[in-house]
């Protein structure tokens, strides 16, 4: 992504990942503890839970209504089809749900994690084979168009599957980041480090969490993502999510030059360092780059509080959603340190010399990612 100064959108410089390794390993919070932060995060993650649970229903819509669509015209109406629903899709007075099918491609595309190996796997060619010879019974285009493509049918199903478990990963995100303000509200929560703590422990409460998923072709069911696979909220849905989203992401178009000769995107997928954590504010609202998108929608499910707290520290409606941006941004690192805390090997602070080198390791490898993303919107402004 393009260099922008810090002093255009952050106070402050960066901690080394010396510095990020002690504190998750000290357990403490990556996000500066300050009043002001609390109240960024809290009402910028209610705001997001709002958006995620729109994102969540329509995801699930389109893998479950949209199933082996080839041309979804009508995917993001979530079969609402009036015309005063179609009539505010047209003036985009809508969710923005581009992004969400953002994020589900850059899942798609990493391929990383449980859900990626079962997606691999000979059970899942079976069931896409079956899937497939009853679907081309009944639908003619199909049917001409898979001896031609011979992966392009089974490509779809590969996409409704990751579809329907971002879906799914939402749904419980979205009641844990509700939750989470509903806490703030009633005086539960009231630090940074109470932030985290909720959501980790929300993260490891839904951690075995099956994630399965179905369809129906005719009068036949079948299952995409059967019980059997084993495939679980954390390691196989959140897990690979972090490393897509807040990690890799994808290189936005009008940012690079994606001219192999240029050499501004590595060839290497797992040296992107394009998502959530990496991004900057001013270029993430520019025309045409997804997160744009969410800032909008996350806009108009604004808490006023934090609303009339962007006001004032801001150069009016127009700046706000940069300002959403930044503490957006905030707000992920404070999700990414809860799930760092959800998923070490052992207890923090055990004595036990084989529990210490491996926390050590994991808080060590994770340290050294976060240390180039912009860990300079984590100390309070001064």
């Amino acid at each position: 992504m393009p260099v922008i100064s810090a002093d255009l959108t952050r106070q402050g410089g960066m901690p080394t990942a010396a510095e990020l390794e002690r504190r998750l390993l000290a357990g403490e919070t990556l996000l500066a503890e300050t009043s002001d932060h609390v109240l960024e995060v809290v009402g910028v993650l209610e705001s997001y839970g709002e958006v995620l649970d729109a994102y969540s229903r329509n995801l699930i819509y389109q893998a479950e209504q949209q199933f082996l669509n080839p041309f979804p015209v009508f995917k993001f109406f979530d079969g609402d089809l009036s015309p005063a629903r179609i009539w505010r899709h047209l003036n985009h007075d809508r969710i923005n749900f581009e992004y969400a099918e953002y994020c589900m491609k850059s899942m798609l595309w990493h391929g990383t994690g449980g859900l990626d190996a079962y997606l691999d796997s000979q059970a899942f060619a079976d069931c896409c084979g079956g899937i497939i010879q009853i679907k081309t019974r009944q639908d003619l285009l199909l049917a001409l168009l898979n001896p031609l493509f011979r992966q392009f049918l089974p490509e779809l199903i590969r996409t409704a599957a990751t579809t329907h478990a971002l879906g799914q990963f939402w749904r419980v995100m979205s009641d844990l980041f509700i939750d989470l303000a509903a806490a703030e509200r009633d005086g539960r929560v009231a630090t940074i480090a109470q932030v985290v703590d909720v959501l980790k422990q929300g993260l490891v409460a839904a951690a075995a969490q099956p994630i399965t998923y179905a369809v129906t072709v005719g009068q036949q069911t079948f299952w995409v993502l059967p019980p059997e696979a084993g495939l679980t909220f954390l390691a196989d849905v959140a897990v690979p999510y972090v490393e897509a989203v807040f990690l890799r992401g994808m290189p936005f178009l009008g940012t690079v030059s994606f001219n192999a000769q240029a050499q501004q995107i590595s060839p290497d997928q797992g040296q992107f360092a394009y998502g959530a954590l990496f991004a900057d504010p001013l270029p993430s609202m520019g025309a045409g780059i997804p997160p744009s998108l969410l800032m909008q929608d996350m806009y108009r499910h604004l808490p006023a509080a934090l609303h009339d707290w962007y006001l004032q520290r801001s150069r009016g409606e127009g700046d706000v959603r940069v300002k959403i941006c930044a503490s957006f941004q905030k707000a992920m690192f404070c999700v990414t340190n809860a799930a760092i805390a959800g998923t070490f090997a052992y207890p923090l602070g055990s004595s036990d010399p084989e529990a210490e080198a491996a926390n050590q390791t994991y808080a060590r490898a994770w340290a050294s990612r976060l240390a180039l993303a912009r860990t300079d919107c984590l100390r309070a402004a001064s």
